[in-house]
């Protein structure tokens, strides 16, 4: 409500009828607040088809059918055969299992970590702030993809090493934001007053501190969520994350390229697929961001 008045007595400054502009506000902030939903809605529909079917066992992914090979969609297969008369569709929902797995791990973990680290150097500063500081400076030296490149090489083929480089790459985000935010709260007047009745650092971050530096992590957890899985999808497209038979969504667009011309469902569909889910996280991602903003305001 504060940020509608604020921007209505700022166009009435201007010439600008204030009732106009807080009904764009309203507009706009009422759009986000369905992008939200939306976001919500497909990543939601994405995690509950992928549960159901590792859960329960639905169809398996690596049936072959040789007698119905790079067969084109149809009510049967809707997104079609690959070149062993596997189901693409069942593929692409079981992969969804491997790549959300391995984009919340990669998420909650360096969370967890850039938050202790963020915090720290925050709230104590000096010579812990900029030790701490200049570890996540040197990890953020290395591109994120060499980083993980690197520690695929070190740990081999396969999803460990994709894992461990992933955590490590992302964490410094977290740390950054989080020490960010507690310089910002650290001269907030409740935590001086807090230092003034002689509670404990231990008080002040765990009842102070930390539920004001939870929110904008989990803003932008989404985002971070979303690159991890892009970017175990861009590693298995180029065989360095999991290996086949092991259904991953790079690993089947990896799969149908030979195929591009002729039996072009084998790459294009998944690939739409793993786009929707992209568009459903940036939308949660917008939409949280948005209402952290209002809360602010």
């Amino acid at each position: 409500m504060s940020a509608t008045v604020a921007a209505a007595a700022e166009a009435s400054d201007i010439g600008i009828p204030g009732a106009v502009l807080a009904g764009d506000e309203v507009s706009r902030r009422r759009g986000r607040g369905i992008g939200l939903w939306i976001g919500a809605t497909i990543v939601g529909v994405v995690v509950a088809a992928t549960v159901i079917v590792n859960v329960f066992g639905i169809g398996h992914p690596d049936q072959l059918n040789l007698l119905d090979t790079l067969a084109g969609p149809s009510a049967a297969h809707p997104f079609g055969t690959d070149s062993q008369g596997r189901d693409v569709f069942l593929r692409t929902i079981y992969a969804g299992w491997l790549d959300m797995q391995v984009g919340l791990v990669t998420t909650l973990v360096p969370m967890a970590i850039g938050m202790v680290v963020g915090l720290v150097a925050g709230f104590f500063g000096g010579w812990l702030d900029s030790v701490l500081m200049r570890i996540v400076d040197a990890v953020l030296a290395f591109p994120f993809v060499v980083l993980i490149i690197a520690f695929v090489t070190i740990f081999g083929v396969g999803l460990t090493g994709v894992y461990v480089g992933l955590i490590v790459g992302s964490f410094p985000a977290f740390a950054r934001l989080t020490r960010g935010e507690m310089l910002v709260l650290r001269e907030q007047q409740f935590m001086m007053a807090a230092r003034t009745l002689g509670y404990s650092n231990r008080r002040i971050i765990f009842k102070h501190a930390l539920p004001h530096l939870v929110r904008p992590n989990l803003v932008y957890a989404p985002s971070n969520m979303l690159g991890n899985i892009l970017a175990v999808a861009a590693l298995s497209y180029l065989g360095l994350g999991a290996q086949p038979p092991t259904p991953e969504w790079g690993a089947i667009i990896s799969e149908g390229q030979s195929y591009l011309l002729s039996s072009w469902w084998i790459s294009t569909l998944p690939g739409l697929f793993v786009v929707i889910v992209g568009v459903g996280f940036s939308l949660i991602g917008d939409g949280l961001a948005e209402r952290l903003r209002n809360r602010t305001g």
